[in-house]
């Protein structure tokens, strides 16, 4: 084994850690199109989304077809005929389609049935459930165009859904309903992944597709993709727009995404079916992949509470072990808990910093300052820097103080000044460690 790779995979695997308990039991809707299978990534996509069932996430997977059935349509000499962003279905695109389905279905099922040897595969046993899940009803005339054998989801039987994932099985659904006097229609993957997570109230809504996510600067396709957009912008981005029918446009699937956190879902996903493990680095990686729209920003700056006791030891611990920050007392942390600022994001603790005050000298000292090596250079210091001034001036206070042996220069470009020791307060000179020499650096308020 290399020499390195003990100490690049344990931290990594502990830094994965939090977001394995936090989705365990959770049910996640993924809606994967057509496109995916069709530039050859269905076996690896299969191993990611059977990694994420080992380590207990409830897996619903929604299909799409779409270059499948003009292949289809194409070998039959027909053209594929589309309107407001939906496929006119006719009797020979009908039955293309659920050629494309079948072999699909086939090709997926093969997919997690694999099991060789020294690949992610080996030793799983993941069962796939397939159903009439879906009840559908036909879209219709719209501005004169009939789509025919094309439906819309009217209704997901959702109690059966979770009775197959109670037995821990994948739930796959391909993109056709039924009505009630057995017809057939043709549905897209977008909408009844939707309605699909809609109807279980999933916690994750996420699609794997050609787009990579929403640019931070729409006016810009190539700036950077912003990876959490707040709901109430994304509302604002398709508002005054006409509704996008392109599946390049990102807007076609940011318009899913807003429906279904609109109607419950906590969270949706716009990711780039171009990068190789793109589910897994969304779902386990702070900043994820590609978008992620919430009904407002996961992350929050706040006073801790008891229930973030073992989070900010979690985040402290290496720092003591290293000498960074001096050891604490666990029992000392419990009692002091009221008296910590955290950074959270999505439940987990990226940052943290007590503020002790010492009010007969209108001082405080800022202590315990961690940011997670996985978001530093964010700006996330700074935050809670600026939190922490913000108390010690409600408490009535002049100035700050921090004890330091390594980032004496971070805090000298926030303001800070070096003083002598002896300009603690008495009863926190008393406490100072002569031997560890820590720097003592002030900030006036």
């Amino acid at each position: 084994m290399s020499l390195v790779f003990p100490h690049t995979f344990v931290p990594w695997f502990r830094a994965v850690a939090p977001y394995i308990h936090a989705y365990r039991g959770e049910t996640f809707v993924v809606g994967m199109t057509g496109e995916l299978v069709a530039a050859g990534k269905l076996n690896a996509f299969v191993q990611d989304l059977s990694i994420m069932h080992a380590m207990g996430i409830n897996i619903v997977l929604v299909h799409g077809f779409r270059p499948q059935v003009n292949e289809q349509l194409a070998a039959k000499g027909q053209t594929s005929r589309y309107s407001h962003g939906m496929r006119v279905t006719d009797a020979i695109a009908l039955d293309c389609a659920q050629e494309a389905a079948g072999q699909l279905r086939f090709e997926i099922e093969a997919a997690f049935s694999q099991g060789l040897p020294n690949t992610p595969m080996a030793n799983a046993a993941v069962r796939v459930v397939s159903g009439n899940f879906l009840t559908a009803r036909p879209v219709g005339i719209v501005d004169g165009v009939d789509f025919q054998h094309s439906g819309l989801v009217r209704k997901v039987d959702a109690t059966a859904i979770q009775r197959a994932l109670d037995t821990g099985a994948v739930v796959l659904l391909s993109p056709f309903g039924f009505s009630p006097t057995g017809e057939a229609f043709n549905l897209s993957m977008e909408d009844v992944a939707t309605s699909t997570a809609i109807a279980l109230q999933a916690d994750k809504l996420l699609f794997v597709c050609e787009v990579a996510g929403v640019p931070e600067n729409p006016a810009d396709p190539d700036s950077a993709i912003d990876t959490e957009l707040a709901l109430a912008d994304a509302v604002r981005m398709l508002a005054g727009k006409p509704a996008p029918t392109d599946p390049l446009d990102v807007n076609f699937y940011l318009q899913h995404c807003v429906k279904a956190c609109q109607a419950g879902v906590e969270r949706s996903h716009i990711l780039p079916l171009s990068v190789d493990g793109a589910l897994l680095q969304e779902v386990y990686t702070h900043d994820g992949i590609g978008t992620m729209v919430v009904d407002e920003k996961l992350e929050s700056l706040r006073e801790a509470n008891a229930d973030d006791i073992g989070g900010i030891i979690a985040l402290i611990e290496p720092f003591e072990r290293d000498g960074t920050l001096v050891k604490r007392d666990r029992t000392e942390i419990e009692r002091d808990i009221e008296l910590y600022s955290v950074i959270e994001h999505d439940g987990v603790i990226f940052g943290c910093a007590a503020l002790y005050p010492y009010v007969e000298a209108k001082t405080a000292e800022m202590a315990a300052l961690t940011v997670s090596p996985a978001v530093q250079g964010q700006g996330d210091g700074d935050r809670i820097l600026k939190r922490v001034e913000q108390r010690a001036k409600a408490m009535g206070l002049n100035s700050i103080f921090v004890l330091t042996t390594r980032t004496m220069h971070w805090f000298i470009k926030r303001g800070f000044a070096q003083v002598d020791p002896d300009w603690l307060p008495e009863e926190r000179k008393r406490k100072y460690n002569w031997d560890r020499r820590s720097q003592v650096l002030v900030k006036k308020l």
